[in-house]
């Protein structure tokens, strides 16, 4: 796409210099009169600001930032329009085998106009989607280890067998018969009928839902929305890698960009928050240096954690830092709380979820924003505007955090409407009264009319102030033209969960919280052990994500075991091996669980489903949507208050 839009650039580059080129004379023009860039300039610079293709990165989470950049769109220059495409272009296809994800797409008015790539896909030169298949040898009917990366138009040609079809030691098939594809079909034919077999079982999907255990036993819708809430999980203070996972956490943690790998292997010789020294063996030294607490595109810390101790021996491409929501180089969206299926005092009502306080105190759930504010000091047609200390009508309270310059100190702490940088813009010239010129008389030029247009902490905005940058001219800083100065400002926020954030699983059970109930008070188990989170058991049958009951049970067996479990998708765990562990953990043969009432002490009337279930806390938060008003600005025409919380509205 951008070779493209060089090549538009250079075309109309070239047209310029032929024109000059027919007007100048040629015995004395030079390359430099002749030749003018800006065409090319533009053409990139248009790109990359304005096309539909060039987007933000979305930086939520590793996962949420690995996804984008595995997109596919059928929008944008040369695309389909949102408004003309009809049902068939939106449909999963038989072709999307291995190269399109048919579960991860938006819901909104994009399904299935917008994509992600599958686990193994690659785009070849020429822009076509391929997968991968094993080859099985025409000769002797065995599966080879050869692999060969096919089109969807090569691989009409070709039956393939599934990837879980049996196979012996030497490579040729158990059975008489095999399951197989060939174009839309799916069939049942003998071995050597077979020209090529799947790679792995999760070749169909993408990462997100790669990442969903139990994908086989959820409603597509559902695991459709599993998928996206993955990619809206904040990064927490402490993050957990799942108990039951799906052996696609530490791929696709490696492979986000988030997390620092090692270059070369070696012997770590220094370590500490902010830097870690690694002794090649050819004895020169590589030095990484890690973020610490810095903004991400989606306003979520983003931080690395040291995850080696000195003197282990490193891997080249072995994750030596943690970055945003990982563990131990896995892929940490949540926690691992003790959840129960059952109702609490109508608190559950319409997916709303149930919360011990535990959960709140020991900051399982807390999670760190920064949030950036500017302010510029620009030139204006009555004169410059100016950052200082000293404002109009401000009382000293006011100023107390600003330094002498009139900017907020670091550390800080400021709540709503305080100032950050104190700025003050020249009025117009009024018809001066008579007090006003005695005072022009004394003071002179000092007296002159400015308004204070300081910037000030928006609401919900406050916090501690976390960074100080100053931008100017005589620094040699590039400014947009007519900028003088520029502030930026870093508010750091700690946001513990509370009522009304939404948080979700990972099989499409959102829910928001709808009390925080003292830890006391909460159901317990028979050892003593009480529950973190209720949800409502109503959320299970219609919905028909049964992968979360699954998780609950086999979670519950993993903790109690003290291990942690791996079932990929469409070849993990059935239900024979997920009651063989229950047995194996000592717990009742149905996975259900006596419960006790934590105000009264007595046992509920019927026994309920207990177990561990990974629980993300989603970008959703209260207090981005908290938002109240008493006056405010108005629309010029209608006179009515403007709509929304970012223009300060009363939603008419």
């Amino acid at each position: 796409i951008v070779a493209n839009q060089f090549r538009i650039g250079l075309s109309r580059m070239e047209r310029v210099v032929r024109e000059r080129m027919s007007i100048q004379d040629t015995s004395t023009v030079t390359p430099q009169q002749l030749i003018n860039i800006r065409p090319v300039v533009a053409s990139i610079k248009e790109f990359f600001g304005s096309s539909q293709l060039s987007q933000f990165m979305d930086q939520t989470n590793p996962l949420g930032e690995l996804t984008h950049k595995r997109r596919l769109s059928a929008l944008g220059p040369g695309g389909l329009t949102r408004d003309r495409a009809g049902y068939e272009v939106r449909d999963v296809h038989y072709t999307h085998y291995g190269r399109m994800c048919p579960i991860e797409t938006p819901e909104g008015p994009n399904i299935g106009l917008i994509n992600s790539l599958a686990s193994y896909a690659v785009v070849n030169p020429y822009g076509f989607i391929e997968t991968p298949y094993r080859r099985v040898d025409w000769d002797t009917n065995k599966v080879t280890d050869k692999i060969d990366y096919l089109t969807a138009d090569e691989e009409d040609n070709y039956v393939v067998a599934q990837a879980n079809s049996p196979l012996n030691d030497d490579g040729s098939f158990v059975e008489e018969t095999v399951l197989a594809r060939k174009k839309d079909d799916n069939i049942e034919t003998t071995p050597d009928k077979v020209d090529y077999m799947d790679v792995s079982p999760k070749q169909v999907v993408a990462v997100a839902t790669a990442c969903i255990p139990f994908l086989e036993n959820d409603d597509s819708n559902r695991a459709l929305m599993g998928a996206n809430m993955q990619r809206q999980a904040v990064p927490l203070v402490d993050p957990k890698a799942p108990l039951v996972g799906t052996g696609m956490e530490y791929k696709a943690a490696h492979d986000s960009g988030t997390a620092i790998l090692a270059a070369h292997p070696g012997t770590v010789e220094y370590v500490d928050a902010k830097q870690i020294r690694v002794r090649r063996e050819d004895g020169a030294l590589d030095k990484y240096s890690l973020m610490k607490f810095r903004r991400s595109n989606a306003g979520k810390n983003y931080n690395q954690r040291p995850i080696v101790r000195l003197g282990d021996k490193v891997d080249a491409n072995e994750i030596i830092a943690d970055g945003p929501a990982m563990e131990n180089g896995e892929l940490a969206l949540g926690q691992n709380p003790v959840i129960a299926f059952m109702t609490w005092n109508m608190y559950n009502y319409e997916d709303a979820i149930v919360m011990s306080e535990k959960l709140v105190r020991e900051d399982k759930y807390t999670s760190i924003h920064i949030e950036e504010y500017e302010s510029e000091a620009r030139d204006t047609k009555l004169g410059p505007e100016e950052v200082t200390r000293e404002l109009p009508n401000v009382g000293e309270d006011a100023l107390k955090d600003l330094d002498e310059f009139g900017i907020v100190r670091v550390g800080a702490e400021v709540k709503d409407g305080d100032i950050l940088v104190g700025k003050v813009t020249p009025k117009g010239v009024t018809e001066l009264s008579a007090e006003e010129r005695l005072l022009h008389a004394i003071f002179g030029e000092k007296a002159r009319e400015v308004r204070d247009t300081s910037l000030r902490v928006p609401h919900g905005g406050g916090g501690i102030i976390q960074d100080v940058r100053i931008f100017t001219r005589e620094a040699g800083d590039e400014l947009s033209p007519g900028v003088n100065m520029m502030v930026r400002v870093y508010i750091t926020q700690k946001r513990k969960i509370q009522v009304g954030d939404k948080m979700a699983g990972r099989h499409g059970n959102k829910g928001t919280v709808s009390v925080v109930v003292p830890e006391e008070d909460m159901p317990f188990l028979p050892d003593g052990t009480p529950v973190d989170i209720c949800l409502s058991p109503m959320g299970v049958p219609s919905r028909m994500n049964i992968g979360q009951v699954l998780e609950l049970h086999l979670g519950m067996a993993a903790r109690n075991l003290g291990i942690h479990v791996a079932t990929p998708v469409f070849d993990g765990a059935n239900e024979k091996d997920l009651w063989a562990t229950v047995k194996e953990a000592g717990m009742a043969s149905d996975g259900k669980s006596v419960l006790y009432d934590g105000r009264t002490g007595e046992p509920f009337e019927n026994r309920v489903s207990v177990g561990v279930m990974y629980y993300m806390k989603l970008a959703h938060m209260v207090d981005d949507k908290l938002h109240a008003r008493s006056i405010g600005p108005y629309s010029l025409v209608t006179q009515q208050p403007l709509g929304g919380k970012a223009q300060f509205g009363g939603q008419r």
